[in-house]
């Protein structure tokens, strides 16, 4: 099974996109998705040090764009590489890139909301100065504590090894004289706390924002940072999506998911290097590819094809005359009492959960409709993604039972 996954701020480097645009494709696409954003992207990604695209309202935009200008090389055309990708994410920034290359937000919806989203943030980090550190190694307990102590937030938990500490410069400073053992402490270079209580003032804005844009359902399995779990429409990819400014990344989770569904391989968009660094010392036994050239293609190309093979069931990447709900995550299924075949669910009726030893998650379906079929049993075990109900998207049965949220 295949993975794409896309990288968050920090990954960026001077002159990373310089190869690309050597691509006369790449290079139009680039100078469109330019004015979209409203800057300069080409200069960016090919002139500008590395202080300037340190500067969130820059480097956000500028991740976004090289990872989907990137995708479009590896996969011309979008409908063939859906059934070959058996999940997607995006760590922070990243998520929407992966958003927009699973066909949930246009590339133009995505460059303006990405440069929204980097401007807010980049106001919301003048208005205190604020920044992350990255502590690699040590105890997890230990590293936890140590920043509980001095009133960080663990902003991002990137599995074993790193955990990303959040907050003022002074209580980074602190934290840092009081590493926790075996602990290095590596500060990044993003030029705000994102992912904390800092950023609530841009959620705020993008949430404004985000109310006028529509979206399309996921076309392939697509995790969130929030929890890990398979986000089945497009609508809550874009609330997740803005909410996730100001909450903490788990990208621990996401690689659970990943692990949980079978991933064998996984291609990182560019700038490639950070998310399949940490998956290797977190996802043992899955081979890893960093795309960062257009002479990394072809080697790209036959990875996808070695691993994407028959990764996603044909319902989650056509467009059906149906409509699916999926499971969230891994568990054993347990069905709502009363929900049968030709039950009409309203939207959002909750269908059941998926129980896990950690929690119990309610599982509902986004758009309503007349069930149909039952593709799960009560107590099935289930794998995120799976399809556990079928439903007919009218409502054309008047003799159906209506069941209330």
């Amino acid at each position: 099974m295949l993975a794409i996954v896309a990288p968050g701020q920090g990954a960026q480097t001077p002159g990373f996109l310089s190869p690309w645009l050597t691509e006369s494709s790449f290079s139009r696409r680039l100078n469109w998705l330019s004015a979209a954003a409203g800057m300069d992207l080409v200069h960016y990604g090919t002139e500008a040090d590395a202080e300037t695209i340190r500067d969130t309202a820059v480097a956000q935009p500028l991740l976004v764009v090289s990872g989907l200008l990137a995708a479009v090389e590896l996969f011309p055309s979008p409908a063939d590489a859906y059934p070959l990708i058996g999940v997607g994410a995006g760590h922070s920034v990243g998520e929407i890139t992966a958003a927009a290359a699973t066909g949930v937000l246009t590339a133009e919806q995505a460059m303006v909301l990405v440069r929204e989203r980097g401007k807010a943030m980049a106001e919301a980090s003048a208005a205190t100065p604020t920044s992350m550190t990255a502590m690699v190694g040590g105890n997890p307990e230990e590293v936890l504590a140590a920043i509980e102590r001095h009133g960080l937030t663990a902003a991002n938990n990137n599995g074993t090894g790193q955990i990303v500490a959040a907050g003022t410069v002074e209580q980074l400073a602190a934290l840092a004289e009081d590493a926790p053992r075996r602990c290095r402490m590596v500060p990044l270079s993003v030029a705000g706390a994102f992912h904390t209580h800092h950023m609530a003032p841009a959620v705020n804005h993008l949430a404004a924002l985000a109310a006028s844009v529509p979206t399309r359902d996921p076309r392939v399995r697509l995790l969130s940072n929030a929890d890990g779990q398979v986000v089945q429409t497009g609508e809550e990819v874009l609330r997740r999506i803005v909410n996730q400014v100001a909450n903490p990344v788990r990208w621990d989770l996401c690689m659970e998911t990943m692990a949980d569904l079978g991933v064998t391989g996984l291609l990182e968009l560019p700038p490639a290097g950070t998310l399949t660094g940490i998956a290797k010392r977190n996802l043992k036994g899955v081979e890893l590819f960093n795309l960062n050239t257009p002479d990394d293609l072809p080697a790209a190309v036959e990875f996808v094809h070695k691993h994407g093979e028959q990764s996603t069931p044909a319902e989650l990447t056509a467009t059906p005359s149906f409509l699916l709900v999926v499971s969230p995550g891994k568990g054993t299924f347990n069905r709502t009492e009363g929900v049968d075949v030709e039950t009409i669910l309203p939207p959002l009726s909750t269908i059941g959960t998926v129980a896990t030893l950690r929690d119990e998650t309610p599982v509902s379906a986004p758009h309503g409709g007349v069930v149909t079929e039952w593709l799960v049993e009560d107590g099935d075990p289930v794998s995120p993604g799976q399809p556990l109900l079928r439903l007919h998207p009218t409502i054309e049965n008047n003799s159906a039972t209506e069941v209330t949220r």
